[in-house]
C-alpha cells in the first residue's frame, strides 16, 4: 500500500497549470473598452486561480503600481453593458456587487507580480501571449481593411468606366429617330407643273 501526500508535486502542478492554460480561451476574455484592449478582473482572477476579492484587495493595497494605464474602474454605463453580453445575475440576487476593474496588458502582468503566487506568474506568459496574438490579428485586420478599401476605390473608377461604354453601345444599339430620306430620285416640287 502506497501512502501519497495530499499535497501534489510540483511538476504535477505545473502541469495542471499549463493544461488549464491552454483549454482556457483566453483570447475571448479580452475585451476592448476604451479604445484598449483589457481583460476583467473576474477574468484575470479566474485565469490566476485567486478569488476575485483578493485580486482586487492586493491592487488596493498596491495602488502606486497601479496606473491609469494599467488598469481603471469600469462606469455603470459601461458594466451595464457587458452585464447584458454576459448574462449574469441581477444585482442583490447573489451577483457582483461592485463596479469591476478592467486591466490593460501592462496592468495584467503587474497583478501577477503583486499577487505573488507561482501559477499568477506562469500563467502571466500566457496572458501576455493572448495579447500579443490580438494585437497581431488587429494588425493584419488593418492591413486588409486597407486592402479592400483600396479595392473598392478601383471598382468604383471601373464601375464608371464600364457604365459609359455600356451608355455609348446603347446609344449605337438605338440610333435617334430622324427623317429618314426616301431612296431614289425626287423631282423638286416646283417644277412640275
Amino acid at each position: 500500500m502506497q501512502i501519497r501526500s495530499p499535497k501534489p508535486t510540483r511538476s504535477r502542478r505545473l502541469f495542471a497549470v499549463r493544461r488549464k492554460a491552454s483549454a482556457v480561451p483566453i483570447d475571448l476574455r479580452i475585451l476592448i473598452l476604451r479604445r484598449q484592449r483589457v481583460i476583467l478582473d473576474s477574468a484575470l482572477a479566474d485565469l490566476y486561480n485567486v478569488p476575485v476579492k483578493r485580486l482586487n484587495e492586493q491592487t488596493k493595497r498596491n495602488r502606486g503600481r497601479f496606473p491609469a494605464d494599467f488598469m481603471f474602474q469600469l462606469t455603470p454605463r459601461e458594466n451595464q453593458s457587458l452585464r447584458s453580453q454576459f448574462a449574469t445575475s441581477k444585482i442583490g440576487r447573489g451577483g457582483r456587487r461592485s463596479l469591476p476593474y478592467a486591466f490593460t496588458e501592462h496592468g495584467a502582468i503587474m497583478a501577477a507580480t503583486v499577487l505573488n503566487s507561482n501559477q499568477a506568474v506562469e500563467m502571466s506568459v500566457f496572458v501576455v501571449r493572448a495579447f500579443v496574438r490580438l494585437r497581431q490579428m488587429l494588425a493584419a485586420n488593418v492591413e486588409f481593411t486597407a486592402r479592400l478599401n483600396e479595392l473598392e476605390k478601383h471598382l468604383e473608377t471601373h464601375e464608371g468606366t464600364i457604365q459609359e461604354i455600356v451608355t455609348a453601345i446603347r446609344r449605337l444599339m438605338n440610333p435617334p429617330p430622324g427623317r429618314r430620306r426616301k431612296i431614289g430620285f425626287a423631282l423638286p416640287l416646283a417644277r412640275t407643273m
